[in-house]
């Protein structure tokens, strides 16, 4: 392997999606990596991304990334339903793979994705970048360390304001079929969140709604059937003991962001952000013994990526990466991998089994 780990993004369009908003300036501000190859569907587009971020080649077939001899790892940084054949391919060809999340459009996916993973031995990771949140990393070692003592009751909310117009290219998420939605991506972002800090749940119940039903689309002027859900409600007991519960919603207007609490017998912890743990700025609240809520500045030890890393979308996503970096120069461990990702969409069926019926389910 080259001095530099040789990286080829597949979903490097510069004009939309989570490529351009995070991994490209993320990776182009990691010293572990070098942007060798950029792939979209269009060779115009991946040579415009090329040239705006300093890759090397620019693909527009995936497979012909995959067979070039100096690339050593790849992203997967597309709609979700398109993860699959070329994570696959990637595995397949002895690539080291990072998949955003969610892994699968299904679970079934995730766990053939997994297994595959698993047989060829290269290192894989998904992107559920809150666990590399600074914040998120300080907090699970609080918890951990006994700073709120036995968790007896925790409480994570996460309110987002989601037009109820927009462009036609942006209404494709409305299909609850195609695994990308609130359910999956924003409650599956934060729950993990939860649980990375805490600890996995033992029993769960929940409501998983879809309060709004249409959206209107400005560019071709009709209005188009909703069947994600927009409003998820679990709560539940975790393997240690306390009780937990999560309201995570897509509402119209004026969302109030992200709050984590944890209460304990010695002390409580509050972790809260205007938007979402997967962002650099989560401001850490704690206290021991007493009422008021205190700022608890985060420790420089959590922070792993250079100061010319772009705040905000990319921060965490670099954090990511240096993980990423470590598991493939030592050849072992990087965390959240594969097999992480198949316990999340495990659980998260377990909150869709819970409300489709009504019943507690055991996780």
């Amino acid at each position: 392997m080259a001095d530099k780990i040789r990286l080829g993004i597949i979903g490097a369009n510069i004009h939309r999606g989570w490529a351009p908003r995070a991994h490209l300036p993320a990776v182009v501000a990691s010293p572990e990596f070098e942007l060798t190859g950029v792939c979209t569907t269009r060779m115009e587009s991946a040579e415009e991304s090329r040239q705006a971020y300093g890759a090397k080649y620019a693909f527009d077939d995936y497979r012909k990334m995959l067979e070039h001899p100096e690339i050593d790892a790849v992203v997967v940084c597309l709609r979700v339903p398109s993860h699959f054949e070329p994570t696959m391919a990637a595995l397949n060809a002895g690539k080291h793979v990072y998949t955003e999340w969610p892994l699968g459009r299904t679970t079934a996916e995730a766990e053939e994705m997994t297994a595959l993973a698993q047989s060829t031995g290269v290192r894989n990771m998904v992107g559920l970048q809150a666990r590399g949140n600074p914040a998120m990393l300080y907090l699970k070692d609080l918890v951990a360390d006994g700073y709120v003592g036995d968790v007896l009751s925790c409480h994570v909310s996460r309110i987002s304001d989601g037009g109820l117009r927009r462009t036609s290219d942006r209404t494709w998420q409305r299909d609850r079929e195609l695994g990308a939605n609130t359910l999956t991506i924003t409650n599956g972002h934060t729950i993990d969140a939860l649980r990375f800090v805490v600890g996995d749940f033992s029993h769960v119940s929940a409501v998983v709604s879809t309060q709004v039903n249409q959206w209107y689309e400005t560019d071709t002027e009709q209005h188009v059937e909703v069947t994600a859900p927009d409003n998820i409600l679990v709560s539940g007991r975790l393997a240690s003991g306390g009780v937990a519960s999560a309201h995570v919603a897509s509402n119209p207007w004026a969302g109030s962001g992200y709050r984590m609490e944890i209460y304990g017998s010695e002390g409580t912890l509050v972790a809260s952000s205007d938007e979402s743990p997967n962002h650099v700025g989560t401001r850490v609240q704690g206290v021991r013994g007493g009422n008021r809520l205190e700022d608890l500045p985060v420790p420089a030890s959590y922070t792993w990526v250079l100061e010319s890393m772009p705040l905000g979308a990319p921060y965490n996503v670099g954090q990511m990466y240096y993980q990423f970096g470590e598991s493939i120069r030592q050849g072992s461990g990087g965390q959240p991998d594969f097999a992480e990702a198949v316990r999340l969409h495990k659980f998260i069926d377990c909150i869709q089994q819970a409300s489709d019926t009504g019943a507690e389910v055991a996780v």
